[in-house]
């Protein structure tokens, strides 16, 4: 079946998140692996994987998004992928901790490039009353990533090696190229001018120093001058980055957009939505692997049924925004994930089980997800005219990479602090907290959001 124009660039966009989402889950098995090979004293410098990938993943969205209005979606979308494809085949070249971690920080730069280009080639293609379903199976391409990924990852560390978990982004990321190449136009320049570099600047060091701070916080102390100076240096980022897109023309961030309270409400439930979604992540596979003991193949398919939910439920969840609106469903979504964490408090012990309560309460929260992450996304995103679409999608993306740096920090404090007490403290303090922040998200939505306006879907269209 030959797929209409707009069906065709939401696929060819599919893939390349597919690839980004897929690189994050499937590292997360690797790890142990990975420290195996290069030794328990770099496990430190290791880490950097995963945080110095989230630093400069969110502190180049916004300026990747402004790259793409000013010289074209197409070309920074094919020009990120390749950025990541080059850094996967680095990754999976690499011969010491410290090429790895270099590497991943070339990949950030090429996800961050091409994740605000993907939404803003897609959204334009779909009438407004279409746009929130686009995004539904955008997102559904990315919860189906995150289900396969941990268990491919965990079949390839035990047959192959971990090395091959970043070789498999190549084929993929060629895949992405080689279709972006053939079947995507590009979009006429939304920015002419001279470009902000101040504002970019500005940007990076506001959103880098301030995840710095909370990536790190854990490690190097919640009250070190390190964690603190980073907080601050970060903070006075942000002000001097508010105040210079207050007076510049075609800034980094039109200021404006913080007006429409479907963009602000969205972007805020976005973020506190992720800290409780990335902590959820994070802790469900350190308790199946470190309480339960499962093998790293086993821990990713004993999580994959979450996933596989929240792919399942996100189209349909798209559309029922639509006919609902988008504060019913992601309200409803949020209460949902919040009953499935709370099943895990409720039963789970260090006795495993996984039939119950771990597989309901996982396929309980893969439902909440499903409504919510897409949901959340559409309704700050699907609104915006074109010419801002973009931005919306790197501010969405950027608040939620905060989200989950957040989340996985005060996780990672909670489970270290519990296990000085005993096994399952530390665990039911993280599902504590997480459920708390769930239903924060929905409270945020109900109270704050407010559908767009017919001026606003009008300019929208």
């Amino acid at each position: 079946m030959k797929l209409s124009r707009p069906y065709r660039v939401l696929a060819i966009s599919s893939v390349a998140i597919f690839l980004v989402s897929l690189d994050v889950s499937i590292l997360n098995v690797a790890f142990r692996s990975i420290v195996e090979e290069y030794g328990v004293e770099k496990r430190t410098l290791l880490t950097w994987c995963f945080s110095g990938y989230n630093i400069a993943y969110a502190a180049a969205l916004l300026t990747s998004s402004r790259i793409a209005d000013r010289i074209g979606r197409k070309r920074v979308f094919i020009t990120g992928t390749l950025v990541f494809v080059v850094g996967s085949l680095i990754c999976a070249l690499s011969t010491s901790a410290e090429m790895l971690v270099a590497a991943r920080l070339i990949q950030a730069i090429g996800g961050a490039l091409l994740t605000p280009a993907s939404l803003s080639l897609v959204l334009p293609e779909f009438p407004v009353e279409k746009r929130s379903a686009a995004i539904g199976i955008w997102g559904a391409v990315g919860g189906i990533a995150a289900a396969v990924g941990p268990t491919v990852g965990g079949i390839l560390v035990d047959t192959l090696s971990w090395h091959w978990v970043f070789g498999i982004n190549i084929p993929i990321g060629l895949l992405a190229v080689g279709l972006s190449i053939k079947h995507l136009s590009e979009t006429p320049k939304q920015v002419t001018g001279s470009p902000d570099v101040i504002g970019a600047l500005l940007s990076m060091g506001g959103v880098g120093f301030v995840v710095l701070a909370i990536v790190e916080g854990e490690r190097w102390g919640w009250t070190t001058v390190g964690t603190i100076g980073s907080f601050l240096g970060g903070l006075a980022f942000v002000a001097a980055f508010v105040l210079w897109c207050r007076t510049k023309k075609d800034a980094v961030l039109d200021l404006s957009l913080t007006k429409l309270r479907f963009f602000a409400a969205g972007n805020l439930a976005s973020m506190v939505f992720s800290i409780g979604f990335f902590a959820m992540f994070f802790v469900n596979i350190q308790f199946l692997q470190n309480v339960w003991g499962y093998s790293a193949v086993k821990a990713g398919l004993g999580v994959s049924p979450g996933p596989i939910m929240a792919a399942v439920f996100a189209f349909p969840a798209g559309k029922w925004a639509e006919r609902h609106g988008h504060r019913t469903v992601v309200t409803i979504g949020c209460v949902v994930f919040a009953a499935g964490i709370l099943l895990n408090l409720a039963f789970l012990d260090s006795n495993p089980s996984y039939l119950f309560p771990y597989l309901p309460g996982m396929m309980i929260t893969g439902i909440g997800v499903g409504l919510t992450i897409s949901t959340l996304g559409s309704s700050s995103n699907a609104f915006l005219p074109p010419v801002r679409m973009a931005m919306g999608s790197a501010v969405n993306t950027t608040v939620r990479q905060i989200g989950a740096a957040l989340g996985i920090a005060i996780a990672s404090a909670l489970l270290t602090a519990g296990a000085k007490i005993d096994t399952m403290t530390g665990y039911r303090r993280s599902w504590t907290m997480i459920t708390g922040v769930a239903m924060l998200a929905a409270a945020v939505m109900a109270v704050l959001y407010r559908k767009p306006t017919e001026a606003q879907r009008t300019a929208a269209g």
